[in-house]
């Protein structure tokens, strides 16, 4: 995965508010996070439901 420090980011930040304007840039970040929320729900689920089919009746992992 790509390692982004913290000038990168402040280069991201600059060009999205050039982009965006500063006024939609909150209704961007609000977005963007109640997507990357709903991502981690349904892929914690989906970890959930596997678990939930590795394991037999009496309790121990099939694995």
């Amino acid at each position: 995965m790509a390692n982004i420090g913290m000038p990168g980011l402040i280069v991201i930040l600059i060009l999205a508010l050039i982009i965006f304007g500063p006024n939609k840039l909150p209704e961007l970040g609000k977005a963007v996070g109640k997507t990357l929320r709903e991502f981690k729900l349904s892929t914690k689920g989906v970890m959930d439901d596997d678990e939930g089919e590795n394991t037999s009746g009496d309790g121990k992992s099939n694995k």
